[in-house]
């Protein structure tokens, strides 16, 4: 993890990017990742004083990260209406800039809300973000002055960057959930062997024939031809 830059220094871009990129090296819960996602940005970002991460998946929307309550507060408040900033730049994978609360045309619900809180600009990112997710990033910013185009630039490659380590999370979380799936089929396999060999020694049958005795007891008794074959195996190791 890259040193926190001194109080009130920004974060090299680089240094934040260059951690997106190892993020997800292991089993790091995807709540860890996006926590330090919405922090890094926070850090490297000119101009952002709270920052969360937007997700949208299927038609429900949440925050799945953000550095400070007001963040999550206003971006609630956008998912409670079903549009706003957050929302429009993670469908979208746009940049939405609302560069004053206080005159804002297109979002004035949004920016009504915002300005009673104190929030002057705000700064949405979309995230090119893998499989059925989308995704955006969301900056606050409560000091005078708008989130500059310096910051826009920023916030965009970090989106990139942050969006390629979701992608690396996703797929690792896949490739785990695949690993599993394929123990417990190998386990599975097994034990029917195992239940086999019981039954052709038992029953004096064949193979196939005790295969076929194990699948007409799973259909008859409507249960899981496993749980069936790993019933016949303990009998047989108890007697």
């Amino acid at each position: 993890m890259a040193t926190p830059p001194p109080a009130g220094e920004l974060m090299d871009p680089q240094d934040a990017f260059a951690e997106l990129s190892t993020l997800v090296v292991g089993e790091t819960p995807l709540s860890q990742v996006l926590a330090r996602v919405a922090q890094l940005a926070q850090e490297c970002v000119p101009g952002a004083e709270e920052v969360s991460v937007t997700l949208l998946e299927g038609d429900r929307a949440r925050s799945a990260a953000f550095t400070g309550s007001l963040a999550a507060a206003l971006d609630e408040r956008q998912y409670e209406g079903g549009f706003g900033p957050c929302i429009d730049a993670a469908q979208s994978g746009q940049v939405i800039r609302v560069d004053d609360t206080g005159a804002e045309e297109v979002y004035p619900d949004f920016a009504a809300v915002a300005a009673r809180q104190g929030v002057r600009s705000s700064l949405s990112v979309g995230m090119p973000m893998p499989q059925r997710i989308l995704g955006g990033i969301n900056v606050y910013r409560f000091d005078e002055g708008v989130l500059d185009e310096d910051a826009e630039k920023t916030l965009q490659a970090f989106a990139a960057y942050a969006a390629v380590a979701l992608a690396n999370h996703s797929l690792y979380a896949s490739s785990m959930a695949l690993n599993g799936n394929l123990q417990v089929a190998m386990q599975s396999r097994a034990v029917i062997e195992q239940a086999k060999g019981v039954l052709v020694a038992s029953l004096r049958c064949s193979p196939e024939e005790a295969f076929a005795h194990l699948a007409k007891q799973s259909q008859h008794t409507n249960r899981k031809l496993r749980d069936i074959a790993t019933e016949i195996v303990e009998r047989a190791g108890r007697g």
